[in-house]
């Protein structure tokens, strides 16, 4: 069994070595053109080159949860991609969403600018009630936020593309309830993949039928929003702020709007990192299964793009 390795900004040896050690009977190396044929790809960003030559992989392995790079590709139609399940990431997305929705709440980005200058004040404590969070997308992902938000005692709603029910959560599914859940929400969380249906979702439209003051927090793709849809909402006064882990240009170029504006926190994509032990020991297990003939999770529906 031959495994190769390609990861565009990524150190590459620790991930050779890695699927190494959990995959001893594989020969595992780096993917370089021309490389010898290969039974499976484990990839982050691959080229197109690399899925010309290796026509005869079984599957590709994405070491990421988004997997839309690589559905811009050309791909046989009877190559599996399989993306990762979880790996650590869930944890991570709950906490930086969480961080983000108890920042706003509690108004800590207030107090921190006062104490700046100078300033002791008080303010008049909010009611969790009136600010319901509204989850796009309930995958792995999304259940978890849900998950972590509803121990703070928020009320909670989710949409997804077909109904989904979670418990303690207010599920709408489909674009026929999209503007009813938006309606019932003022934080809203974008955890949505990045498809052809889902991009640029985020518009004056959508972010404009928000619950009054309402926040957005993005930790899905740069592309799902409409950037100068969001500032005029924020300059309009209807949305009070946002939190924004992805751009469409990343880092966004120095003189970016973004980066100076007073009501916009900026984070490097760095809501949930792929946690390298954990994403080899999933895939490994997944490649195995895979070689007794049995199935994976996280095999990707390329009509859908996840």
């Amino acid at each position: 069994m031959r495994i190769c390795f390609h990861a565009t900004g990524t150190k590459v040896a620790p991930w050779v070595q890695g699927l190494k050690s959990a995959l001893p009977e594989a020969e595992v190396t780096e993917w370089t053109p021309g490389a010898p044929p290969a039974d499976y790809a484990v990839v982050w960003h691959p080229p197109q080159q690399l899925l010309d030559e290796q026509a005869g992989l079984q599957a590709i392995f994405n070491i990421g949860a988004g997997v839309d790079a690589l559905m811009n590709l050309r791909l046989r139609p009877d190559l599996k991609v399989v993306r990762l399940d979880d790996a650590g990431m869930s944890v991570q997305m709950a906490e930086y969403v969480c961080h983000a929705l108890i920042r706003h709440f509690r108004e800590f980005d207030v107090f921190e600018q006062d104490a700046k200058q100078g300033s002791w004040s008080f303010r008049r404590p909010r009611l969790r009630s009136e600010y319901p969070v509204g989850l796009m997308g309930l995958g792995v992902l999304g259940a978890r936020v849900a998950q972590a938000v509803r121990q703070f005692e928020f009320p909670v709603n989710g949409w997804s593309r077909t109904p989904r029910p979670l418990e303690g959560v207010r599920c709408f599914a489909g674009r026929g309830q999209f503007d009813d859940f938006l309606a019932a929400s003022r934080v809203l969380v974008c955890l949505l993949p990045l498809t052809p249906e889902t991009e640029n979702i985020l518009d004056r439209r959508s972010l404009g039928r928000l619950m009054p003051g309402g926040y957005l927090i993005n930790v899905a793709r740069g592309a799902h929003l409409v950037e100068q849809d969001l500032l005029a909402l924020l300059d309009e006064g209807h949305l009070a702020g946002a939190t924004l882990d992805v751009l469409r240009e990343e880092p966004p170029a120095p003189d970016h709007s973004f980066r100076t504006h007073p009501k916009i926190t900026l984070t490097p994509h760095i809501s949930a990192r792929t946690l390298r032990e954990e994403s080899i020991a999933q895939i490994a297990a997944k490649i195995r299964a895979m070689g007794r003939g049995e199935p994976v999770a996280g095999v990707v529906d390329p009509l859908r793009g996840y």
